[in-house]
């Protein structure tokens, strides 16, 4: 299973991604950036990713290189900023 959703808040747009990201998802991931005109403020949630293959890594650093933070709550999400030294975004509860 692999999901993308989106969420608008004034500050900026969440884009949440679970499942697998692998092969074509990875680039359905970036697409569907693109085809939003690459929001400012974004923040993609990567906690529900349970594995990404070597393109899912490229996308991810795509998504850092155009300015997304990171929101990861699971060891594999926080693991994967970590070693892809992906930006995390500052979270207040």
């Amino acid at each position: 299973m692999f999901c993308i959703t989106f969420d608008d808040q004034p500050t900026g747009v969440t884009m949440r991604i679970e499942g697998r990201l692998v092969s074509h998802f990875a680039e359905e991931a970036k697409q569907s950036i693109v085809s939003r005109n690459l929001p400012t403020g974004l923040v993609v949630d990567i906690s529900g990713v349970t594995f990404a293959d070597s393109a899912g890594e490229e996308a991810l650093g795509w998504l850092s290189a155009v300015g997304a933070k990171f929101v990861a709550e699971s060891s594999y999400s926080l693991y994967m900023c970590e070693r892809l030294h992906l930006p995390v975004a500052a979270v207040f509860l």
